[in-house]
């Protein structure tokens, strides 16, 4: 119980912020669709763009959080400044890779209808990218000293002020002019620099973070040590773009099964997508909770850790799955009021409902094996799984055996059993290879957890 508590404590706030961030992209698509259906379509467009390449590149910058935490748990607070300073060096450079991506995607978008609005949007929401990334970085920073509760204050904030923006600039509003689905990059840009601003305040009045504000001092990067963060970083970014890419494949697959399908589909997507973030702040939080122990050398009270985090993401696994497998019928109609697509959507969630576990297993696992700074075994992992089994898999089972869309369902559950199976057992495997220095499977709780 003690041990929990320690990743309750880590884990409730960064849950809140995730949702508060996926909050954000609903209040977007909600506000949108008031403008029209041309708007909402150039945001869903551009969202399709800007996301996916965001996320792999946050993912890279995510390799903060546990060199932070090793350096935090071995009591050399010094070396994290270092790291952030690499960090925020890496950022920039990440920064105008983006921009310079976002603003010249116009002859790819030439070959589709909704070019200039999409090009427009993307271009107002590229000027919140480095931002983002910049705020990515001081978030990893704090995760990786377990301050996880200003983080989700700070999200809190952005969302409460994402709904005021996205109604002055998309509506037109104290004066600005109607923007429409542009209004929305806008709003969203302006909130990532908020988010920023925020996040330098938390840096400087912070007392544990005394010692890191010299990374903010200017100095050239070290070559060596900025390949070895992205030596780190650079397979989490990847991991995530394989199964955002994954995802998307899927629904193009699933265009030529007409809009009751595809509703079905993105009801149950979007459902067990909000249930994820649970697993997933749990895998955050035994980031966090793995390196800091592995920095003090206390191996068997990270093995502990890990067993704890891993129980308790397989208790709110089943959880979820009674609630798809009991509710799913009504949860399914808050979404539409058609039979045809409830009763689909239904039949998806008890598939889904099937794969909570697996799920939860193997992204608990792969933050625990990020927290022993090992990321490219669950690249390698991720892309067996994703695209070597559960792709072809469900491509298989939907067009070759005349599944359809339950097809594509069962290979996402047998990718993801293959995973959570191929990363429990890596996970087994470097947490015993080394000798344990700790006799005692508990440890007092660490003042820079609360």
């Amino acid at each position: 119980m003690a041990e929990s508590r320690q990743l309750f404590t880590l884990f409730w706030p960064i849950l809140i912020a995730q949702m508060a961030e996926h909050a954000m992209g609903f209040v977007d698509t909600l506000m949108a669709s008031q403008a029209g259906p041309t708007d909402l379509a150039a945001i869903a467009m551009g969202s399709g763009i800007w996301l996916p390449l965001t996320l792999t590149l946050c993912g890279v910058l995510m390799a903060t959080t546990p060199l932070v935490a090793h350096h935090v748990g071995s009591d050399n607070e010094p070396a994290s400044a270092a790291v952030l300073r690499q960090a925020l060096s890496l950022s920039l450079i990440l920064s105008t890779v983006a921009l310079l991506l976002l603003n010249n995607v116009a002859p790819l978008l030439s070959l589709f209808q909704l070019a200039t609005k999409t090009s427009d949007y993307l271009g107002a929401i590229s000027w919140g990218i480095p931002a983002l990334l910049l705020y990515q970085v001081l978030r990893s920073f704090s995760e990786g000293f377990g301050r996880t509760r200003p983080i989700m204050r700070i999200a809190i904030v952005g969302m409460l002020c994402n709904i005021p923006l996205n109604y002055v600039l998309i509506f037109g509003k104290l004066g600005f002019p109607a923007l429409g689905g542009v209004g929305c990059g806008y709003a969203t840009s302006v909130v990532m620099w908020l988010m920023l601003v925020l996040g330098i305040h938390h840096m400087r009045r912070e007392p544990l973070f005394r010692q890191a504000r010299t990374a903010f001092l200017w100095r050239p990067p070290e070559l060596r040590s900025l390949i070895q963060f992205v030596r780190l970083g650079l397979p989490i970014g990847l991991a995530l773009l394989i199964e955002v890419s994954m995802f998307s494949l899927i629904a193009l697959f699933l265009a030529k099964y007409g809009e009751e399908t595809i509703s079905a589909h993105q009801i149950t997507f979007s459902v067990t997508g909000m249930m994820f973030m649970i697993p997933l702040s749990l895998s955050l939080a035994l980031t966090i909770r793995t390196g800091q122990l592995i920095g003090r050398g206390q191996l068997l009270a990270a093995r502990f850790s890990i067993l704890c985090g891993i129980a308790l993401t397989t208790l709110f696994a089943l959880l979820n799955a009674s609630l798809l497998l009991g509710a799913g019928r009504q949860i399914a109609s808050a979404y539409t009021e058609v039979s045809v697509i409830i009763d689909t959507a239904v039949q998806l969630m008890w598939i889904a409902a099937l794969f909570q576990i697996a799920d939860s297993i193997q992204v608990a696992a792969a933050g625990a094996l990020r927290g022993f700074k090992d990321t490219t075994a669950t690249l390698i992992v991720v892309f067996i799984s994703y695209w070597l089994v559960g792709l072809p898999c469900g491509y298989w089972l939907a067009e070759l055996r005349g599944l359809g869309v339950f097809g594509y369902w069962w290979g996402l559950l047998a990718g993801l059993s293959l995973g959570a199976l191929l990363l429990a057992t890596r996970l087994y495997r470097i947490s015993h290879a080394s000798t344990p220095t700790l006799h005692c499977p508990t440890v007092p709780g660490h003042n820079r957890m609360q």
